[in-house]
């Protein structure tokens, strides 16, 4: 069998891409970044870059010093260690949205706050679609106090799921206890850097602009070889030009001066090139994204990251709906299908409703049927060694092909099985069933997964461990004991 061509999509020439980059280059040189971190601004002047009045213009020289340091490529491993990610080239992983602080209640149909219970049955629902590649820190459960609120969700889900999980930080002192998590699990400092368990997103503000928390994480993955992920969010019309090029072009100057901080703390350290950009909306003053101009600045952005050679990262496959309707569908499967024919390795964003803050079970499930389709159009056509012209005529002869070898033979790999989610059973069997609408049968769907699905808890060891060091961490917010996981 030949290898079949693999479907792409490019928005940008060649000659555009080193535009774009280029533009981002001068505009690092010339207007420079706003660095709040007192150990990121101490690389920075020892590394060459010009301090004025707390921004840091950085020469091209040395941001093209940096990317030469980053590696092509990341693997990562799920909670036994075994592999689970391979980050680079045009492979495309799947994972759900992260951070949502609201949850869609589908018999009200409403969303509401999250509890505990809410993040696990959430994680073990996510460890049994074999769509999604990883966990994600989802949820963001209210009843424990905000300022544990980072750590407290990596630790149930490394509690109930063995997926590698994206995560990040609230506060500067959140990422030691979650290494410290993460530690539990692999046994050692040099075991998690050999088989990283998590990716920490790691987030500029626009226009240009590090904060002093998100550039302390930024340097905190670097130091301890944890992978991290830019993620920059220009807002078009807001906070970056509202032209989609130089749109472009601001998220690729923020993520380079990511990288050279990045690669200063930690030379050679894992890094991905990522964002969650968004086009505004001027009538309602709104971020959607799920709207195809937000879609575009993300593809742009991660055509330049992958002409630098880095592993990529967007926020795609996601919906400004407020429910799982028909705009969540059409948003959430054109951008599930552009992040896949664009390779972009990382494609976070499903299950994700109202502009990234509101997480659903039920499109949770619906999504992950559109991420099936979208890996299976990139599979692309083979050529089998069959020969279509016989086959063909075998067809003719024979009337049919479904008892055919060649049919039982290729049927399974080449026919993508679709969840009973997607009715394509006839009316009268539809009206059989009961007729129900697709976010309906989702919400029966997650009950009957769920209780098929038993918790997967990691050794007796590694829980204890991993109690013993949230116990710790709640105690010192106030909070007596843990929440039930019920």
């Amino acid at each position: 069998m030949e290898t079949p061509v693999r479907p792409t999509l490019s928005l940008l020439s060649s000659v555009d891409v080193e535009s774009v980059l280029q533009d981002a280059f001068d505009v690092l040189s010339e207007t420079g970044v706003l660095v709040e971190n007192h150990d990121a601004r101490t690389l920075l002047r020892n590394g060459g870059a010009l301090e004025e009045g707390g921004r840091f213009r950085i020469p091209e020289t040395m941001a093209r010093k940096a990317l030469a340091t980053v590696p092509p490529r990341i693997e990562l491993f799920d909670r036994d260690g075994a592999p689970a990610m391979d980050l680079g080239g045009d492979r495309v992983h799947f994972d759900p949205g992260s951070a949502a602080i609201h949850l869609f209640d589908a018999p009200t149909g409403r969303r509401r706050a999250i509890g505990t219970g809410d993040v696990v049955r959430f994680a073990r629902l996510v460890d049994g679609l074999p769509n999604y590649a990883a966990q994600s820190t989802a949820l963001t459960p209210g009843d424990v106090p905000g300022e544990v609120a980072d750590r407290y969700r990596l630790y149930l889900i490394l509690r109930s799921a063995r997926k590698p999980v994206v995560t990040g930080t609230f506060r500067k002192d959140g990422f030691a206890p979650m290494r410290e998590l993460l530690l539990a699990v692999r046994g050692s400092d040099a075991e998690l850097r050999r088989r990283p368990l998590a990716i920490f997103d790691c987030c500029p503000s626009p226009p240009l602009k590090w904060s002093d928390l998100t550039c302390q994480a930024l340097v905190d993955c670097a130091r301890s070889g944890i992978p991290a992920e830019l993620v920059s969010m220009p807002l078009a019309g807001a906070t970056s030009p509202v032209t989609l090029r130089e749109a472009a072009v601001q998220q690729c100057a923020e993520n380079l001066s990511g990288v050279v901080i990045h690669q200063r703390a930690g030379s050679g350290s894992p890094l991905i090139w990522g964002g969650s950009p968004a086009a505004m909306d001027m009538r309602h003053g709104t971020t959607p994204m799920g709207a195809v101009e937000t879609m575009m600045i993300n593809l742009a952005s991660s055509q330049a990251g992958k002409r630098l050679g880095l592993p990529t990262h967007a926020y795609m496959g996601l919906s400004d709906s407020k429910c799982p309707d028909y705009q969540a569908g059409l948003e959430s499967g054109v951008g599930t299908l552009l992040a896949a024919l664009a390779g972009i390795n990382v494609v976070s964003g499903p299950g994700m409703l109202d502009f990234e803050i509101c997480q659903s079970f039920e499109k949770l499930l619906l999504d992950h049927d559109a991420c099936g389709m979208a890996l299976r159009l990139v599979r692309g056509i083979s050529r089998r060694e069959d020969g279509a012209a016989g086959l063909i005529r075998q067809v003719v002869e024979s009337a049919e092909f479904l008892s055919h070898p060649h049919t039982r033979k290729h049927w399974r790999e080449e026919l993508t099985v679709p969840s009973a989610l997607v009715a394509r059973d006839t009316y009268g069997d539809w009206e059989a069933r009961g007729a129900p609408w697709a976010h309906e049968e989702a919400a029966k769907e997650v009950e009957r997964r769920l209780a098929k699905c038993p918790p997967s808890p990691p050794t007796e060891g590694v829980s204890r461990a991993l109690d013993d060091i949230m116990r710790r961490e709640v105690r010192a917010a106030g909070l007596l004991e843990l929440p039930a996981t019920d």
